[in-house]
Protein backbone atom coordinates (compact mmCIF):
# COMPACT_ATOMS: atom_id res chain seq x y z
CA UNK A 1 0.00 0.00 0.00
CA UNK A 2 1.36 3.41 -1.01
CA UNK A 3 0.64 6.25 1.37
CA UNK A 4 1.42 9.93 1.88
CA UNK A 5 1.72 11.59 5.28
CA UNK A 6 0.93 15.32 5.13
CA UNK A 7 2.32 17.21 8.12
CA UNK A 8 1.34 20.74 9.09
CA UNK A 9 4.41 21.81 11.11
CA UNK A 10 2.57 24.89 12.42
CA UNK A 11 -0.35 22.96 13.91
CA UNK A 12 -0.79 23.59 17.62
CA UNK A 13 0.22 20.21 19.06
CA UNK A 14 2.35 18.89 16.22
CA UNK A 15 5.94 18.18 17.28
CA UNK A 16 9.04 16.66 15.69
CA UNK A 17 8.83 13.77 18.15
CA UNK A 18 5.23 13.03 17.18
CA UNK A 19 6.15 13.16 13.53
CA UNK A 20 9.16 10.85 13.93
CA UNK A 21 7.21 8.24 15.90
CA UNK A 22 4.30 8.41 13.47
CA UNK A 23 6.56 7.98 10.45
CA UNK A 24 8.28 4.93 11.94
CA UNK A 25 4.95 3.38 12.88
CA UNK A 26 3.36 3.94 9.49
CA UNK A 27 6.42 2.68 7.62
CA UNK A 28 5.97 -0.63 9.40
CA UNK A 29 2.64 -1.01 7.59
CA UNK A 30 2.80 0.98 4.32
CA UNK A 31 5.17 2.35 1.69
CA UNK A 32 5.24 5.90 3.03
CA UNK A 33 6.14 9.30 1.62
CA UNK A 34 6.19 12.41 3.84
CA UNK A 35 5.39 16.00 2.85
CA UNK A 36 5.25 19.20 4.92
CA UNK A 37 2.89 22.06 4.20
CA UNK A 38 4.39 25.51 3.77
CA UNK A 39 1.36 27.73 3.06
CA UNK A 40 -2.39 27.83 3.05
CA UNK A 41 -3.80 25.55 0.37
CA UNK A 42 -0.63 23.45 0.15
CA UNK A 43 -2.24 20.39 1.80
CA UNK A 44 -4.98 20.37 -0.85
CA UNK A 45 -2.36 20.44 -3.62
CA UNK A 46 -0.41 17.58 -2.04
CA UNK A 47 -3.54 15.46 -1.62
CA UNK A 48 -4.67 16.15 -5.18
CA UNK A 49 -1.26 15.05 -6.49
CA UNK A 50 -1.34 11.91 -4.34
CA UNK A 51 -4.75 11.01 -5.76
CA UNK A 52 -3.61 11.69 -9.32
CA UNK A 53 -0.60 9.41 -8.81
CA UNK A 54 -2.78 6.55 -7.58
CA UNK A 55 -1.73 6.41 -3.94
CA UNK A 56 -3.94 4.31 -1.66
CA UNK A 57 -3.95 6.39 1.52
CA UNK A 58 -3.35 9.96 2.69
CA UNK A 59 -2.67 10.54 6.39
CA UNK A 60 -2.87 13.98 8.01
CA UNK A 61 -0.93 15.20 11.03
CA UNK A 62 -2.44 18.58 11.80
CA UNK A 63 -5.66 20.25 12.79
CA UNK A 64 -9.12 20.53 11.27
CA UNK A 65 -7.94 23.04 8.68
CA UNK A 66 -5.39 20.57 7.35
CA UNK A 67 -8.04 17.84 7.17
CA UNK A 68 -10.38 20.17 5.29
CA UNK A 69 -7.75 20.97 2.69
CA UNK A 70 -6.82 17.31 2.24
CA UNK A 71 -10.44 16.24 1.76
CA UNK A 72 -10.90 18.89 -0.92
CA UNK A 73 -7.70 17.76 -2.64
CA UNK A 74 -8.60 14.07 -2.51
CA UNK A 75 -12.04 14.66 -4.04
CA UNK A 76 -11.01 17.20 -6.67
CA UNK A 77 -11.64 16.59 -10.38
CA UNK A 78 -14.77 14.53 -9.78
CA UNK A 79 -13.13 11.82 -7.66
CA UNK A 80 -15.31 10.04 -5.10
CA UNK A 81 -14.90 7.54 -2.26
CA UNK A 82 -14.34 4.71 -4.73
CA UNK A 83 -11.70 6.44 -6.86
CA UNK A 84 -9.86 8.63 -4.32
CA UNK A 85 -7.31 7.45 -1.75
CA UNK A 86 -8.62 6.69 1.71
CA UNK A 87 -8.09 9.23 4.50
CA UNK A 88 -6.57 8.75 7.96
CA UNK A 89 -6.45 11.50 10.57
CA UNK A 90 -3.90 11.89 13.38
CA UNK A 91 -4.90 14.72 15.75
CA UNK A 92 -2.35 17.53 15.75
CA UNK A 93 -4.38 20.72 16.18
CA UNK A 94 -5.88 22.53 19.14
CA UNK A 95 -9.45 21.22 18.79
CA UNK A 96 -9.50 18.27 16.35
CA UNK A 97 -13.29 18.24 16.03
CA UNK A 98 -13.41 15.92 13.00
CA UNK A 99 -11.16 13.30 14.59
CA UNK A 100 -13.09 13.39 17.85
CA UNK A 101 -16.43 13.18 16.02
CA UNK A 102 -15.14 9.98 14.42
CA UNK A 103 -14.48 8.61 17.90
CA UNK A 104 -10.69 8.88 17.64
CA UNK A 105 -8.67 9.71 20.78
CA UNK A 106 -7.15 13.16 21.13
CA UNK A 107 -3.70 11.71 21.84
CA UNK A 108 -1.71 11.37 18.61
CA UNK A 109 -0.02 8.15 19.76
CA UNK A 110 -3.32 6.43 20.56
CA UNK A 111 -4.75 7.71 17.28
CA UNK A 112 -1.82 6.23 15.38
CA UNK A 113 -2.47 2.85 16.98
CA UNK A 114 -6.10 2.89 15.86
CA UNK A 115 -5.08 3.78 12.29
CA UNK A 116 -2.61 0.90 12.19
CA UNK A 117 -5.31 -1.48 13.43
CA UNK A 118 -7.73 -0.20 10.80
CA UNK A 119 -5.18 -0.69 8.02
CA UNK A 120 -4.34 -4.19 9.24
CA UNK A 121 -8.03 -5.15 9.41
CA UNK A 122 -8.94 -3.21 6.23
CA UNK A 123 -11.49 -1.28 8.28
CA UNK A 124 -12.82 1.84 6.58
CA UNK A 125 -15.80 4.05 7.29
CA UNK A 126 -17.63 5.98 4.58
CA UNK A 127 -18.32 9.49 5.83
CA UNK A 128 -20.70 12.04 4.37
CA UNK A 129 -19.49 15.62 3.96
CA UNK A 130 -21.03 19.03 3.54
CA UNK A 131 -20.37 21.39 0.66
CA UNK A 132 -20.59 25.19 0.64
CA UNK A 133 -20.22 27.14 -2.59
CA UNK A 134 -18.42 24.14 -4.07
CA UNK A 135 -15.97 23.61 -1.21
CA UNK A 136 -16.29 20.54 0.99
CA UNK A 137 -16.35 20.67 4.77
CA UNK A 138 -16.18 17.89 7.33
CA UNK A 139 -18.10 19.12 10.36
CA UNK A 140 -19.30 22.73 10.27
CA UNK A 141 -19.92 25.91 8.32
CA UNK A 142 -21.01 29.33 9.51
CA UNK A 143 -21.94 32.77 8.29
CA UNK A 144 -22.14 35.77 10.59
CA UNK A 145 -21.00 36.05 14.18
CA UNK A 146 -19.24 32.71 14.62
CA UNK A 147 -17.20 33.25 11.44
CA UNK A 148 -16.32 36.78 12.55
CA UNK A 149 -15.08 35.38 15.85
CA UNK A 150 -12.85 32.91 14.00
CA UNK A 151 -11.48 35.83 11.97
CA UNK A 152 -10.50 37.59 15.22
CA UNK A 153 -8.93 34.41 16.60
CA UNK A 154 -6.85 33.92 13.45
CA UNK A 155 -5.68 37.54 13.59
CA UNK A 156 -4.65 37.04 17.23
CA UNK A 157 -2.77 33.84 16.41
CA UNK A 158 -0.84 35.64 13.69
CA UNK A 159 0.34 38.00 16.46
CA UNK A 160 1.60 35.01 18.44
CA UNK A 161 -1.35 34.53 20.80
CA UNK A 162 -1.86 30.84 21.65
CA UNK A 163 -5.17 29.21 20.78
CA UNK A 164 -7.23 28.59 23.93
CA UNK A 165 -10.86 28.62 25.11
CA UNK A 166 -10.25 32.00 26.75
CA UNK A 167 -9.06 33.46 23.43
CA UNK A 168 -12.30 32.35 21.78
CA UNK A 169 -14.41 33.78 24.62
CA UNK A 170 -12.58 37.13 24.49
CA UNK A 171 -12.93 37.23 20.72
CA UNK A 172 -16.64 36.44 20.99
CA UNK A 173 -17.22 39.31 23.41
CA UNK A 174 -15.16 41.75 21.35
CA UNK A 175 -16.89 40.82 18.09
CA UNK A 176 -20.36 40.93 19.60
CA UNK A 177 -19.97 44.50 20.80
CA UNK A 178 -17.95 45.78 17.84
CA UNK A 179 -20.80 46.31 15.37
CA UNK A 180 -24.52 46.84 14.92
CA UNK A 181 -26.19 43.43 15.12
CA UNK A 182 -29.69 44.73 15.77
CA UNK A 183 -30.74 44.51 12.10
CA UNK A 184 -30.66 40.87 10.92
CA UNK A 185 -30.05 40.48 7.20
CA UNK A 186 -29.91 36.73 6.52
CA UNK A 187 -32.49 34.78 4.52
CA UNK A 188 -32.83 31.00 4.57
CA UNK A 189 -34.15 29.27 1.45
CA UNK A 190 -34.95 25.55 1.53
CA UNK A 191 -36.17 24.02 -1.76
CA UNK A 192 -39.94 23.67 -1.81
CA UNK A 193 -40.48 25.93 1.22
CA UNK A 194 -41.15 29.62 1.69
CA UNK A 195 -38.00 31.66 2.28
CA UNK A 196 -37.44 32.85 5.84
CA UNK A 197 -35.83 36.25 6.32
CA UNK A 198 -34.95 38.39 9.32
CA UNK A 199 -32.19 36.06 10.56
CA UNK A 200 -28.95 37.20 12.16
CA UNK A 201 -26.51 34.26 12.00
CA UNK A 202 -26.36 30.62 10.95
CA UNK A 203 -24.45 27.59 12.22
CA UNK A 204 -24.43 24.54 9.93
CA UNK A 205 -23.38 21.10 11.15
CA UNK A 206 -22.49 17.93 9.28
CA UNK A 207 -21.99 16.09 12.57
CA UNK A 208 -22.00 16.72 16.30
CA UNK A 209 -20.40 18.45 18.10
CA UNK A 210 -19.94 21.84 16.49
CA UNK A 211 -16.80 22.56 18.49
CA UNK A 212 -15.13 22.08 21.86
CA UNK A 213 -14.28 24.53 24.61
CA UNK A 214 -11.49 22.68 26.33
CA UNK A 215 -12.97 19.26 27.02
CA UNK A 216 -16.59 20.41 26.78
CA UNK A 217 -18.46 19.56 23.59
CA UNK A 218 -20.65 22.37 22.22
CA UNK A 219 -23.40 21.49 19.76
CA UNK A 220 -26.29 23.71 18.61
CA UNK A 221 -27.65 20.66 16.73
CA UNK A 222 -26.88 17.61 18.93
CA UNK A 223 -28.68 15.28 16.51
CA UNK A 224 -26.41 16.12 13.59
CA UNK A 225 -24.66 13.05 12.20
CA UNK A 226 -22.35 11.90 9.41
CA UNK A 227 -25.14 9.49 8.46
CA UNK A 228 -27.70 12.26 7.84
CA UNK A 229 -28.01 15.48 5.89
CA UNK A 230 -27.04 18.94 7.17
CA UNK A 231 -28.49 20.57 10.28
CA UNK A 232 -28.72 24.35 10.66
CA UNK A 233 -29.43 26.57 13.64
CA UNK A 234 -30.22 30.25 13.10
CA UNK A 235 -30.81 33.14 15.49
CA UNK A 236 -33.35 35.83 14.63
CA UNK A 237 -31.67 38.64 16.54
CA UNK A 238 -28.41 38.99 18.40
CA UNK A 239 -29.75 40.97 21.34
CA UNK A 240 -27.79 40.68 24.57
CA UNK A 241 -30.48 38.75 26.52
CA UNK A 242 -31.23 36.34 23.66
CA UNK A 243 -27.55 35.69 22.95
CA UNK A 244 -26.70 35.10 26.61
CA UNK A 245 -29.66 32.71 26.94
CA UNK A 246 -28.65 30.72 23.85
CA UNK A 247 -24.97 30.62 24.86
CA UNK A 248 -25.93 29.39 28.33
CA UNK A 249 -28.07 26.63 26.85
CA UNK A 250 -25.18 25.58 24.60
CA UNK A 251 -22.67 25.42 27.43
CA UNK A 252 -24.87 23.82 30.06
CA UNK A 253 -26.52 20.87 28.34
CA UNK A 254 -26.76 18.42 25.48
CA UNK A 255 -30.21 19.54 24.30
CA UNK A 256 -30.59 21.92 21.36
CA UNK A 257 -31.12 25.60 22.24
CA UNK A 258 -34.74 26.70 22.41
CA UNK A 259 -36.60 30.00 22.46
CA UNK A 260 -38.36 32.53 20.29
CA UNK A 261 -35.06 33.67 18.79
CA UNK A 262 -34.05 30.18 17.64
CA UNK A 263 -34.83 28.60 14.26
CA UNK A 264 -33.54 25.11 13.43
CA UNK A 265 -33.85 22.58 10.61
CA UNK A 266 -32.50 19.06 10.39
CA UNK A 267 -31.35 16.51 7.83
CA UNK A 268 -31.38 18.93 4.89
CA UNK A 269 -30.08 17.88 1.49
CA UNK A 270 -29.72 21.41 0.12
CA UNK A 271 -30.41 25.04 1.06
CA UNK A 272 -29.19 28.61 0.59
CA UNK A 273 -28.22 31.40 2.96
CA UNK A 274 -28.36 34.89 1.51
CA UNK A 275 -27.43 38.19 3.13
CA UNK A 276 -28.34 41.78 2.34
CA UNK A 277 -24.66 42.62 2.81
CA UNK A 278 -21.43 40.65 2.95
CA UNK A 279 -20.76 38.70 6.12
CA UNK A 280 -17.90 36.64 7.49
CA UNK A 281 -17.84 33.02 6.32
CA UNK A 282 -16.06 29.97 7.78
CA UNK A 283 -15.69 26.26 7.07
CA UNK A 284 -14.35 23.75 9.62
CA UNK A 285 -13.08 26.57 11.79
CA UNK A 286 -11.12 28.36 9.06
CA UNK A 287 -12.08 31.91 8.08
CA UNK A 288 -12.59 32.08 4.31
CA UNK A 289 -13.48 35.74 3.79
CA UNK A 290 -16.81 37.47 3.27
CA UNK A 291 -19.75 36.59 1.06
CA UNK A 292 -23.40 37.46 0.56
CA UNK A 293 -24.68 34.02 -0.53
CA UNK A 294 -23.83 30.43 0.37
CA UNK A 295 -25.25 27.37 -1.36
CA UNK A 296 -25.00 24.34 0.92
CA UNK A 297 -25.65 20.68 0.23
CA UNK A 298 -24.93 17.28 1.71
CA UNK A 299 -22.60 14.85 -0.08
CA UNK A 300 -23.43 11.31 1.13
CA UNK A 301 -20.66 8.72 1.61
CA UNK A 302 -18.12 11.11 0.18
CA UNK A 303 -14.84 9.79 1.60
CA UNK A 304 -13.39 6.58 3.06
CA UNK A 305 -11.73 7.01 6.44
CA UNK A 306 -9.47 4.46 8.14
CA UNK A 307 -10.61 4.50 11.75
Amino acid sequence: MRALLIVNPKATTTSERAQDVLVRALRSAVDLEVAHTSRRGHAAELADTAASEGLDLVVTLGGDGTVNEVVNGLLADGRDADTAPALAVVPGGSTNVFARALGLPTDWADGTGIILEALRDERYRRVSLGRANGRLFTFCAGIGLDAAVIRRVEEARKRGVAASPSLYMRSMAAEFYSGDRRHPSLTLQIPGRRARSGLAMAIVQNTSPWTYLGGRAVSPNPGASFEKGLDVLLLKQLTVPATIRTATQLLMGKAAPRGRQVVSHHNLEKFWLRSAGVQAFQLDGDYLGECDEVELDSVPNAVRVAC
